[in-house]
């Protein structure tokens, strides 16, 4: 009792340093030794809070060794010639050596040439049978397929949107445009499928496929012109095989998507009872990827039809042949109706494949009309009328459109947007014209944001990339960001990817402003967004080339109207994924917050737009990569840099500019969506979290 008083006494008396140790610096651990350890403790728990902190600690560290070892190595700020690889050599002979052997090598005669032959005769075959039906036969056919799928109201929309086809005076080149889209999006189904049924039942093919997809649907469409362009040269089969190329990957993924989510409890009773895998895929793999195989389709075909206008380029014809031709005489009236049809196709043959992926849920139908419609005797009904009305036809002699029935809608269109650039382009008094506000972007955005991002030194983009990539994703994702943007300095086109760069984060800013205000608004008002549904819907069908013209006639020519044609292009999803997400909040957190007493603004802020986090982070990302799609677009426009280089590539049939030019946008495409869309962690990541 007396020693432990004594030894309590004496331990009260002494004195106490600043960090709690007795005497200061009189312990064993040396001086400040629990002070060290609890800060260490600190940081380690701030740490195991916050991993990304961490990472960018890392970061640093890396950084400070590697970056003085690169300056000493490659001095300056502007990536170095030493590290930039010259493929203008390779790739001009290999376009030297198809131009070379493509009349006598075997492989362009007894493959390349029956395929070619085999897209002739398909799309020809088409085209005689839609010519054949007539137009009272076309016409009926897209209604009664429409009342088969979905009952009579698509029917009457799908009918009187083909009939517009007529009345615009764009029959014949709809008809064009059909026979093409037919065997192409045929086409891609077909190869689509084939590799997502590979990549579904195969993880190594899964993994390898993956890749070879991306890249397909991120390359610029441009950039595959000219290659396809040099093997098949100007005509139909090129611009068949190249909306294959580029349509074909969403019906892969999706297939591959449906097969191996298939339900774990059905695909084991099924292998309980003996299937073979033969069995178990046709049985039970394909019924239950039903909806997403049909959800491929859907896409492919909003992809195909996309891509009318850029086929055009090579030799498709039909209506995008009439909309490039509109652009080249800067006709917007004309360029509208040929633009509408293909707006008019997208629209009727995306509500059919939507409605046949809903009804697969639908109960079989009870009444005798219903039980008419569907299964194998409403598409009985359907050949039946169809043939019926097209004999109709061609006893009537009325195969081709009346043109008494055709509306002139040029004249007026030109008519406004003649009225729009005398009065909008420098008219405006006070707040100045089009021109001006355009003139103003470039100086006050532009202008700064691309000197800014060419004045910062290589190896520092190279650092806020993995930075920015490390804050939302994995050290995975931050070596892909690296590397992506490192791949542009090593195809030497450093500086000009930097201005494509600045003017996609214009673009993406812009379109972020206006996309979230009018997101927020659709999801605030079902009357707001009752009315903006169509006005998306056109903007998100119609040809980009069809508004770039008045693009072009409000703003003039320059990187400004690229600008503003990709915010346009990107404004549609951005706005219909920010009211998705809001609309899918958790009513009972909304009901909670208004109980709290939480006014409307507060309900958003604090509520809403927190919980509709990843539907945001997803509408940022969906606004880069479709703003960059539109680069290509831009550079017609003036929007120079990686967009030029691609059409100047494929203008001059120069193989060199035009890929390297095409893969540098694929490398800043990748490099983009790793900084804007979250990578879920794994393993310790996920821990520290």
């Amino acid at each position: 009792m007396t020693a432990a008083t004594g030894t309590t006494a004496r331990t009260g008396s002494e004195p106490t340093g600043p960090q709690g140790t007795p005497g200061g610096s009189g312990g064993p651990g040396g001086p400040g030794t629990s002070g060290t350890s609890a800060s260490a403790a600190g940081l380690a728990a701030t740490l195991r809070r916050r991993p990304g902190l961490g990472k960018l600690l890392l970061l640093a560290v890396f950084a400070a060794v590697l970056v003085p070892l690169a300056l000493t190595r490659w001095p300056g700020t502007v990536w170095p010639e030493a590290l930039t690889v010259d493929l203008s050599a390779p790739l001009g002979s290999a376009s030297d050596w198809i131009i070379d052997n493509r009349d006598s090598h075997p492989l362009f005669l007894y493959f390349f040439g029956y395929l070619s032959n085999a897209v002739v005769l398909s799309v020809r075959g088409v085209y005689l049978l839609l010519l054949a039906m007539g137009w009272a036969g076309v016409t009926a056919a897209a209604g009664l397929i429409a009342w088969r799928v979905a009952g009579v109201r698509l029917a009457l929309t799908a009918a009187v949107s083909v009939a517009l086809c007529g009345v615009l005076g764009m029959w014949i080149p709809t008809m064009q445009t059909l026979s093409l889209m037919i065997v192409a999006v045929a086409a891609s189904v077909v190869v689509g499928a084939l590799l997502g049924l590979a990549a579904g039942l195969s993880d190594r093919l899964h993994r390898v496929l993956r890749p070879v997809l991306d890249t397909m649907q991120v390359l610029p469409a441009f950039a595959y012109l000219l290659p396809v362009v040099l093997i098949f040269g100007i005509g139909v089969p090129a611009a068949v095989l190249a909306t294959v190329v580029y349509a074909a990957p969403p019906m892969a993924r999706l297939t591959a998507l449906g097969l191996r989510d298939a339900d774990g409890g059905v695909m084991e009773a099924v292998t309980s009872l003996g299937a073979t895998a033969r069995q178990r895929l046709l049985t039970a793999r394909l019924p239950l990827a039903r909806k997403q195989l049909l959800l491929g389709l859907n896409q492919t075909i909003m992809m195909a039809l996309s891509m009318a206008v850029i086929a055009s380029v090579i030799g498709a014809g039909g209506l995008g042949d009439r909309v490039y031709q509109a652009l080249a005489s800067v006709d917007v009236g004309a360029a509208l109706a040929a633009g509408l049809p293909i707006v008019l196709l997208a629209v009727v043959l995306d509500r059919t494949t939507a409605a046949a992926g809903s009804g697969l849920d639908r109960p079989p139908a009870s009444s005798a009309a219903g039980r008419l419609r569907t299964g194998w005797r409403g598409w009985a009904a359907v050949v039946v009328a169809a043939a019926l009305v097209a004999f109709a036809g061609r006893l009537a002699g009325r195969l081709d459109w009346p043109e008494s029935w055709i509306a002139n809608i040029a004249e007026p269109v030109n008519s406004a947007v003649d009225w729009m650039t005398a009065h909008l382009y420098s008219g405006v008094p006070v707040i100045g014209g089009t021109a001006d506000w355009a003139g103003h972007f470039t100086t006050w955005v532009l202008d700064p944001l691309r000197g800014g991002l060419q004045a910062l030194p290589w190896w520092a983009l190279l650092l806020v990339v993995a930075a920015l990539a490390l804050l939302i994703g994995t050290w995975q994702t931050a070596l892909t960001a690296v590397l992506a943007l490192a791949a542009i300095g090593v195809l030497g086109v450093w500086k000009p990817s930097l201005d494509t760069l600045s003017q996609v984060l214009a673009a993406v800013a812009v379109t972020l402003v206006i996309g979230f205000a009018t997101g927020i608004a659709a999801a605030r008002s079902a009357r707001f967004e009752a009315l903006l549904r169509p006005v998306l819907d056109v903007f998100q069908t119609l040809p980009q080339f069809v508004y770039l013209i008045p693009v072009v006639a409000l703003f003039g020519v320059g990187r400004a109207p690229a600008v503003a044609a990709a915010v346009v292009y990107a404004l549609p999803a951005v706005v219909r994924i920010t009211t998705q997400g809001l609309r899918q909040v958790d009513p009972a957190a909304l009901e909670s917050a208004r109980s709290l007493g939480a006014t409307s603004g507060q309900q958003l802020r604090q509520v809403q737009l927190p919980l509709a986090g990843p539907a945001l982070r997803l509408a940022l990302n969906q606004g880069v990569v479709l703003v960059l799609a539109v680069v290509i677009i831009g550079g017609l426009v003036g929007g120079g840099a990686l967009g030029y280089d691609v059409v100047f590539g494929l203008a001059q049939g120069d193989l060199a500019t035009g890929l390297v030019a095409g893969a540098a946008i694929v490398c800043l495409g990748l490099m983009l969506d790793r900084v804007t869309q979250p990578t879920e962690r794994r393993g310790g990541d996920r821990k520290g979290a």
